[in-house]
């Protein structure tokens, strides 16, 4: 009900700041920067996003086929189990959707977005099996969403990448306090879940994994610190695509293993490809020109102007609120956000508060909207409960972190 709500709240409060506008300055370009952006949301919606997503999607669903009839995703199940059946009671023991689950959020953490996405939608199907109201998001399903809406990444190589294309001096200056803040974010949006479903994380087994994910956050940060930016772009290189390369290679080797018929399993996955690809397309064009609607009428402009306004009248101080563009638009489009990014290196300089903190923003959280539409989309999920507050409260929860660790690191 509540993505209802933001979704038709786009349209109103564009339709509400571009009559406003138009009355005050008499320009009428303001209505025609919102029909041209509507129509190209929508182009980009299909052209963009899910035609290539089709063949990502084909090519990961018959691998999945492959690695689940070779026990793979079976025995990660059994690894990540005793954690990941106190995050999610529902996902039986042994369940496959455990085992998908980990390689969503590694591929994810690796900042894989290609091998991601097809994973995330895999385990969203199989937990949609196990939901018994199909047109309701299932609890499993939400801590899910939350997870996956807080954008954990343990090297965002394309913010730092692109730090280096603007001059900066030392593009990996950014690096532990964007760490900080998604991580934050993260661990924000599994305890509200965790609270609103009831789950107890006072246990060994949670406090122990967290523990030993958050010793192995520290032990990579130490590394990665160690490293100049060219050794630390070779060395996120090789530790993606490595790690998805071993991947592929695992599943192919274990299916050999196990003597089945490994291309015909391909094949009975990859089918599933394209039709769920479709699937997604109205929940896509819905989301992506709703925001684009939003953004085109000045509404954002507006908002954060508004926001700088209301803190200097508290007392506080305002630097940040330059980069608060890049905060609301993380939410709502990947693409927009890192625009926003670029702008403010741009307008500020990349190594300024401004500059940096919008690196911090654009690699603290994820698309919030758009990954909603698109899980929920997948499945036929109508009535997301309290999914949406849950991914807004962590990127909130990253968005205050990024403030005050940019505030202790750089100012």
């Amino acid at each position: 009900m509540l993505l209802n709500y933001i979704w038709i709240g786009f349209f109103l409060v564009a339709f509400a700041v571009a009559v406003a506008s138009f009355l005050f300055t008499g320009d009428a370009q303001v209505f025609k920067n919102i029909i041209d952006a509507t129509f190209a949301s929508a182009k980009m919606a299909v052209i963009d996003i899910a035609l290539p997503l089709a063949g990502v999607m084909t090519l990961w669903l018959g691998l999945m086929n492959v690695g689940e009839k070779a026990g793979a995703i079976r025995f990660l199940s059994r690894i990540v189990g005793p954690f990941f059946h106190k995050l999610f009671p529902e996902i039986p023991p042994d369940h496959p959707a455990t085992g998908q689950l980990m390689l969503n959020f590694s591929a994810n953490m690796l900042g894989l977005d290609n091998a991601a996405t097809p994973l995330g939608l895999k385990a969203m199907e199989s937990m949609q099996a196990l939901n018994p109201d199909k047109d309701t998001a299932s609890n499993a399903q939400i801590m899910f969403l939350a997870i996956n809406t807080s954008g954990l990444t343990l090297i965002p190589i394309a913010v730092l990448a692109q730090r280096a294309i603007l001059g900066a001096a030392n593009p990996t200056d950014i690096f532990i306090p964007l760490l900080i803040a998604t991580y934050c974010s993260t661990l924000g949006g599994i305890l509200y879940v965790a609270f609103k479903q009831k789950i107890n994380l006072f246990n060994k087994t949670v406090l122990g994994w967290l523990g030993g994910i958050t010793a192995f956050i520290g032990g990579l940060l130490v590394y990665c610190l160690s490293l100049e930016p060219e050794q630390l772009a070779r060395f996120s290189n090789i530790a993606g695509n490595g790690i998805l390369l071993l991947v592929i290679t695992a599943f192919i080797g274990g299916g050999l293993y196990k003597r089945i018929n490994v291309y015909e399993a391909f094949i009975d996955g990859a089918k599933d490809g394209f039709s769920t690809t479709v699937k997604i397309i109205p929940y896509l064009i819905a989301m992506l020109v709703g925001i684009a609607v939003f953004r085109a009428s000045g509404a954002m402009d507006y908002l954060v102007e508004g926001l700088g306004r209301g803190f200097a009248l508290l007392g506080l101080n305002t630097d940040f609120t330059g980069a608060l563009p890049t905060a609301f638009m993380k939410p709502l489009s990947g693409s927009g956000a890192k625009a926003m990014m670029i702008e403010a290196m741009n307008n500020y300089g990349p190594d300024s508060f401004v500059g940096r903190l919008s690196c911090i923003f654009q690699g603290s959280a994820d698309t919030t909207f758009y990954i909603i539409a698109l899980y929920f989309g997948s499945v036929g999920i109508r009535k997301t409960r309290y999914a949406v507050q849950a991914g807004l409260i962590a990127d909130l929860i990253g968005v205050i972190a990024a403030i005050l660790v940019a505030y202790v690191f750089f100012h």
